[in-house]
């Protein structure tokens, strides 16, 4: 890691997607997060860039999109992802750092970064990393987790908690897991090069005593409802962002992909069990089936 380089929250071993997705009761999270997708996701794409794609949980619904790349830091996530998803020309894998993105500019004409932005201790510094690789005009889709919330602002009223959740400033409550004010999270897109153009509020109900209590279609109803006040506030504890890659960004060739991160030099020469820099000389592994963009040496 450089000197300069944020913290990096890495999944590498993790059962995340079994012990918090399928064994955590998060069906209501899952489904509310499915409706917001499918209200914001455009009917056609070319190739989308999903950062912390993790086991592969969101990636079915990007039927959209001929193409999709699954970048991770964790290489554990993209195997569990590939056994997932099954063989497929559809899938990239790439195992990265999202704030050192290995792609050329405006690879992409579509993004997703969905509970990732929380880990980010640096936040603008990855949006800027992400609208690098995006082309003009492109959709970009972030979920953040939202400090604003009506539970964080009930909890102040009542003395129960010692930030406020109406100052801009990340509260981290947890190691490398960050609440973000709306306010912020808006700043910090246009000054990367976005245009926030929908707000979606999502999971309002998510209270176990609701989950126990209420049924999940029920639930899931009233989460879809309650989604479309995204644009007026934001009072849930996730927050949707449908924001419009604007500005220019010079669009590359079919084939000039991946970008030297060591001299940002592209296209990179695609070799049997690496990739490597035709300028420079470094390369990164290829091996059973994900790019591993991690580590890099000199051949």
């Amino acid at each position: 890691m450089n000197a300069d380089q944020p913290p990096i929250c890495d999944y590498e071993g993790s059962d995340y997607q079994t012990s918090f997705w399928e064994k955590g009761d998060r069906a209501y999270e899952d489904q509310v997060e499915a409706i917001a997708l499918r209200r914001l996701l455009p009917e056609s794409g070319e190739i989308l860039l999903e950062v912390g794609a993790g086991a592969g949980r969101n990636t079915p619904r990007y039927q959209a999109y001929q193409w999709v790349v699954l970048l991770d830091y964790s290489r554990t996530q993209l195997k569990q992802a590939q056994e997932r998803l099954g063989e497929s020309d559809r899938y990239i894998y790439v195992a990265a750092d999202a704030y050192q993105l290995p792609f050329a500019p405006g690879v992409f004409d579509g993004g997703t970064m969905i509970r990732t932005l929380h880990h980010m201790a640096d936040p603008q510094r990855a949006l800027g990393q992400v609208r690098q690789a995006l082309q003009p005009g492109a959709v970009f889709i972030l979920e953040y987790a939202n400090k604003h919330n009506l539970k964080a602002i009930l909890r102040y009223a009542l003395r129960q908690q010692s930030w406020s959740p109406f100052s801009p400033e990340a509260v981290e409550f947890a190691g490398l897991n960050f609440d973000f004010h709306p306010r912020s999270v808006r700043t910090w897109l246009e000054a990367s090069g976005f245009s926030v153009e929908r707000q979606l509020t999502v999971s309002h109900f998510r209270v176990g005593l609701l989950k126990r209590v209420i049924p999940l279609d029920v639930l899931v109803k009233l989460d879809s409802l309650a989604q479309l006040s995204g644009d007026w506030w934001q009072l849930s504890p996730s927050v949707f962002v449908l924001a419009g890659a604007v500005g220019s960004t010079p669009v590359v060739a079919p084939g000039e992909f991946f970008r030297c991160l060591a001299c940002d030099y592209f296209p990179l020469q695609h070799l049997t069990e690496s990739i490597t820099c035709p300028s420079c000389g470094h390369k990164w592994l290829f091996e059973d089936g994900i790019y591993d963009f991690r580590l890099q040496s000199n051949s």
